[in-house]
C-alpha cells in the first residue's frame, strides 16, 4: 500500500536517482583514488631510487655509500637491491627468510630493460620469493634506476614495495566513500519524506474533500496554503466545487419542477426505459397501471411486462421510430395513449407514453348527440300534431264547431308544451352556465310547505293519491322561495304521475347544519341501471315516452342546478315497485 502512494512513489525515485548517482560516482572516485596511491607509491620509489642511485654513485667509499643507503632504507621502509654487472652487490633482503629471485630482474621483459641504457622501469605484479628452501609469491611493486655506465656496467638500483600497503589505503578510503554515501543516503531519504509529504498534505486534504464532495457536502473548500501548482489546484477544485453545487441546485429546482408538473398533470405520463420497463409515472398512470392489475387480477410488481396494447404500442414505436396513437378501455373508462420515442443522441433510449382519460369527453359527445336526439324527439310530436290539425281546418274537414275548437284546443296544448320546452331549455342553459339568479330571504317553512302540498290536492285526488306533510324540528330558513317550490313541484308532479292509488307523502327535517326535504312516493319505481342517470337533461322513467305521463325530461336536470346553486345536495332512492324517494337539503348558511 505504501509503493502505491504518491509519498512511497516520491521516495523510491529520488532515493533511486540519488543511489544511481551516487554509485557512479563511488566507482569513479574509488578508480580515481585507487590510480593516485598507484602513482603516488610509483613516485616516492622513483624518486628514492633516484636518490638511492645518486647516494651509490656520489661515494668513493663503497662501504659508506652502502651505510648511508641502509639508512635512507630503514627510514622509508623500502627494500633496496643493488645489482653491478649481473650480481647483487647489497639488498635489504639479507635478513629476511624470503628474497625476491635475481633471475627475475633479468628475465622480466620489463626489469631486463634498465640494464640496456638510461632508461628508468616499473612493473607491478605477482613475483617470486624465494628462501629456507620454499616458494613464496606476493603482490609488489617495482621500480629500477639504472647507475651510470662510466663506473658500472649492467648495474642498477631496484626498490620494491608490497601492494599491502596500497590495498589497505585504498580500503580507507573505500571506507570514507561508503560512509559518505551511506550519509547521504540517509540524507537523501530525510529530504525525500519531507518533500513527499509536504507534496501529499494538500493532495490528502483535496481527496478528503472530494469524498465530502461525493457525499453531498458542496459547501466544503480546500484552505488555500501555497501558490504553487497544488494551490492552483485547491483554487480550480473550489471553484469546481461551487459550480457543482450551483449545477446540483439547478438540477433540483428542475427535477422539482418537473415532479410538480408531473404531479399536478391530469394526464398520466410513464417513461419507459429501452427494455420496456417502466422508470417514471404520475399519478395518474398509477392509477391506470393498478387498474390494468386488478382487471388482470395480477399483483403489482416490480418486473411485471407492460399490458399487450401497451407493449404492442412501444414496440412499433422502437421499430418505427415515430410517436404512436392508441386507445385503451379499462375498468369502464376510455383512455388515449400516445407514446413517442426518447433518443439518447441517434439511438432511441425509450420512450415517454401519454394518458388521457377520455371517458368525460366521450360521455359529453355521448350527451350532446343524445340531447339533439331528444330535442329532435320532443319537438317531432307537437311539430307533427300542429302540422296534422293545421291541414285539418285548412281542409275544412272539422264539420261542426265543436270539433273545430277541439282542434284548436289540440294546437293550444301542443303549442304550450313547445313553449315550455323551450323555455326549460333556456332556464337550463343560464343555470348550466352559471347565471341563476337567487332572490333569497326568509322563508316560514310550514306555510310554505302547506301551500305546496295545496296545489297538489285537485291532481292527486284525480289520480287516488293520497298527498301528505309530515314536518319537525324546523321553521324558516334562508332561500329564494319560488326556486325552491319550482324543485318541490317538480318532485311532487313525478310522484304523482307515478303513482297509482298510492301515497306521496313530504318529509321536512330541521337540523343544525340546515333543511332536509324528503318526497317519498309508493309507486312503480326506478331501475337500478338507470339511477345514476336520473338528473341528466331528458331523462325518462317511462322509456316509452307516451304522452299521456311523459314530460320533457328536463324537470329533475333543472332541480338539480337549482339546489347547487343553494350549495345544497341532491339525491335519489328507489326500489322497483316499492317506490322512489327523492332528497335534497339546503344548508342554513348558503354563501351568495
Amino acid at each position: 500500500m505504501f509503493w502505491r502512494s504518491v509519498v512511497g512513489k516520491l521516495w523510491f525515485t529520488i532515493l533511486a536517482l540519488v543511489s544511481v548517482v551516487l554509485s557512479i560516482l563511488m566507482v569513479l572516485m574509488l578508480q580515481s583514488f585507487e590510480r593516485f596511491h598507484v602513482n603516488e607509491a610509483e613516485s616516492q620509489l622513483l624518486n628514492h631510487a633516484t636518490m638511492i642511485a645518486s647516494m651509490y654513485e656520489g661515494y668513493e667509499n663503497e662501504r659508506d655509500a652502502l651505510y648511508t643507503i641502509d639508512q635512507y632504507g630503514r627510514a622509508f621502509d623500502t627494500h633496496i637491491i643493488i645489482l653491478v654487472e649481473g650480481e647483487k652487490t647489497w639488498s635489504t633482503d639479507e635478513a629476511e627468510a624470503h628474497q625476491v629471485a635475481l633471475d627475475t630482474f633479468f628475465t622480466d621483459e620489463t626489469l631486463s630493460q634498465v640494464f640496456s641504457g638510461e632508461q628508468v622501469v616499473m612493473t607491478e605484479g605477482d613475483f617470486l620469493f624465494i628462501g629456507d628452501g620454499e616458494e613464496v609469491h606476493s603482490e609488489i611493486m617495482i621500480v629500477g634506476v639504472p647507475l651510470s655506465s662510466e663506473r658500472f656496467d649492467d648495474g642498477a638500483v631496484f626498490l620494491y614495495q608490497s601492494l599491502s600497503a596500497i590495498e589497505e589505503a585504498s580500503n580507507e578510503t573505500r571506507q570514507i566513500i561508503y560512509f559518505s554515501a551511506g550519509i547521504a543516503l540517509v540524507l537523501t531519504t530525510i529530504f525525500a519524506f519531507f518533500l513527499s509529504t509536504r507534496i501529499n498534505a494538500p493532495l490528502r486534504k483535496m481527496r478528503e474533500v472530494a469524498l465530502e464532495v461525493a457525499q453531498g457536502k458542496f459547501d466544503t473548500k480546500i484552505p488555500i496554503l501555497t501558490h504553487d501548482e497544488i494551490g492552483h489546484l485547491a483554487i480550480a477544485f473550489n471553484r469546481m466545487g461551487r459550480e457543482l453545487n450551483n449545477n446540483i441546485n439547478a438540477l433540483n429546482q428542475e427535477k422539482e419542477q418537473l415532479s410538480r408538473i408531473l404531479g399536478s398533470m391530469a394526464d398520466g405520463v410513464i417513461t419507459l426505459n429501452k427494455k420496456g420497463r417502466v422508470v417514471l409515472t404520475n399519478p395518474p398512470a398509477d392509477r391506470f397501471i393498478q387498474s390494468w392489475y386488478y382487471e388482470k387480477g395480477m399483483k403489482q410488481e416490480i418486473d411485471e411486462p407492460l399490458p399487450a396494447t401497451l407493449q404492442t404500442l412501444f414496440e412499433k414505436v422502437v421499430l418505427l421510430e415515430k410517436e404512436q396513437v392508441t386507445e385503451v378501455e379499462m375498468q369502464g373508462r376510455s383512455w388515449t395513449v400516445l407514446m413517442t420515442p426518447l433518443y439518447d443522441r441517434k439511438e432511441i433510449r425509450g420512450a415517454v407514453a401519454v394518458f388521457r382519460d377520455m371517458t368525460e369527453e366521450r360521455r359529453h359527445d355521448k350527451l350532446r348527440k343524445d340531447f339533439i336526439a331528444n330535442v329532435s324527439h320532443e319537438l317531432r310530436t307537437p311539430i307533427s300534431m300542429l302540422q296534422g290539425y293545421s291541414e285539418a281546418i285548412i281542409d275544412d274537414i272539422a264539420g261542426s264547431d265543436e270539433e273545430k275548437k277541439e282542434i284548436a284546443k289540440i294546437i293550444y296544448d301542443e303549442s304550450l308544451r313547445m313553449g315550455r320546452l323551450v323555455n326549460e331549455l333556456l332556464d337550463i342553459a343560464r343555470m348550466e352556465a352559471g347565471h341563476v339568479e337567487l332572490n333569497v330571504e326568509e322563508l316560514d317553512v310550514r306555510s310554505f310547505a302547506e301551500r305546496v302540498i295545496r296545489k297538489f290536492h285537485g291532481l292527486a285526488r284525480e289520480q287516488g293519491i293520497e298527498v301528505s306533510l309530515d314536518m319537525a324540528d324546523v321553521t324558516t330558513i334562508i332561500c329564494d322561495p319560488d326556486r325552491i317550490e319550482q324543485v318541490l313541484t317538480n318532485l311532487l308532479h313525478n310522484a304523482i304521475r307515478h303513482s297509482e292509488n298510492g301515497q306521496v307523502k313530504l318529509v321536512i327535517r330541521g337540523y343544525d347544519e340546515g333543511c332536509k326535504f324528503d318526497v317519498v312516493d309508493t309507486g312503480t319505481g326506478i331501475p337500478e341501471a338507470d339511477l345514476p342517470y336520473v338528473f341528466e337533461r331528458f331523462y325518462k322513467a317511462d322509456k316509452a315516452r307516451t304522452r299521456g305521463r311523459g314530460g320533457t325530461g328536463l324537470g329533475l336536470a333543472i332541480a338539480k342546478n337549482i339546489i347547487d346553486a343553494h350549495e345544497g345536495h341532491i339525491s335519489v332512492h328507489s326500489k322497483m315497485n316499492e317506490g322512489t324517494t327523492f332528497s335534497f337539503f339546503i344548508p342554513r348558511n348558503i354563501q351568495l
